[in-house]
């Protein structure tokens, strides 16, 4: 029994183990020892990935990982160049240098990421997926839910009525969460009213560069090397420890995030498309967006 199970086994063990080492995780770790953030695990990870990537021409256990270990490290590599662009002297006389009003920098950050976006889907186009792989189309809106039934349903409600509750139901929590933290004034709340249509843009945008960057492509990179429920769960791992300094934050925040993650990913594998995922995703940034417009919460506290 143990030989046979080995082979596969030892893919899912060295996924898990590649995401853990260029997540966050190390960077929570030594923030946590040294209180200070630091370029060098940048690096070291960048180093590990192209490490691993050339490991795979020779090691047969990192062959049916190629493609996911190109992901990753394509994602922080693409993340790195896009982000120079705040660097160039044009740039910060459009967008600002981080002191700019709410819309004007929140428009440079999501045009930065939709940037990366847009070529990581040139990359996974070149890596050989195409768009029903990498689930760049609506999907079956009507797609029965895997019955989960410590959430409630114990059935295989079709997901047109499983995704609008479960949106209301996630974007109501974020909203106490933010509430409770933030203790934003009537005013304050009253205020972000004109900011509305800024903020359904910036929601609509950041939903979809963070599902196709930190979703559709680790799923399409994993899913038939290790399975879907692995892959579902690898990705929302990633997503969710990425949340450390986000928001929310910390440890809560890395909880709501790898739930969230779980649950976009289980609705993307099973509707075999993209729309669920980010509506349940746009309706909570449109939550959080709200509150950064009026300053009452900010990413890592």
């Amino acid at each position: 029994m143990s030989v046979s199970t080995t082979p596969q086994r030892t893919p899912k063990i060295i996924a898990w183990v590649i995401m853990l080492l260029v997540s966050m995780l190390p960077n929570i770790f030594w923030f946590e020892l040294v209180n200070e953030n630091t370029r060098w695990l940048f690096w070291t990870k960048i180093a590990l990935l192209a490490g691993l990537t050339i490991s795979s021409l020779f090691w047969g256990a990192l062959k049916p990982l190629r493609k996911y270990i190109l992901i990753l490290f394509f994602i922080f590599a693409l993340e790195e160049i896009v982000s120079n662009l705040a660097n160039l002297p044009l740039w910060q006389q459009w967008f600002g240098n981080g002191d700019a009003p709410f819309v004007v920098d929140m428009f440079g950050i999501q045009l930065r990421r939709l940037i990366v976006t847009l070529l990581l889907v040139g990359v996974m186009f070149l890596l050989g997926y195409n768009r029903q792989q990498i689930f760049l189309k609506r999907g079956d809106l009507k797609a029965p839910i895997e019955p989960v039934r410590w959430l409630g349903f114990p059935k295989p409600d079709p997901w047109t009525r499983f995704g609008g509750q479960f949106a209301i139901y996630i974007s109501l929590g974020t909203l106490i969460f933010l509430i409770l933290g933030g203790r934003p004034s009537g005013a304050q709340m009253l205020g972000v009213l004109p900011l509305l249509p800024a903020i359904l843009l910036f929601a609509a945008m950041n939903s979809f560069n963070e599902e196709f960057t930190y979703r559709s492509t680790l799923l399409a990179g994993l899913e038939n090397v290790i399975g879907a429920r692995q892959a579902v769960l690898i990705a929302a791992a990633f997503f969710g420890i990425g949340h450390y300094f986000g928001v929310p934050y910390g440890i809560i925040g890395v909880i709501m995030a790898s739930f969230l993650g779980w649950m976009m990913g289980k609705a993307m594998i099973e509707t075999r498309g993209f729309f669920w995922a980010w509506f349940i995703h746009f309706l909570q940034d449109v939550m959080i967006f709200s509150f950064m417009a009026i300053g009452s919460i900010i990413p890592g506290g």
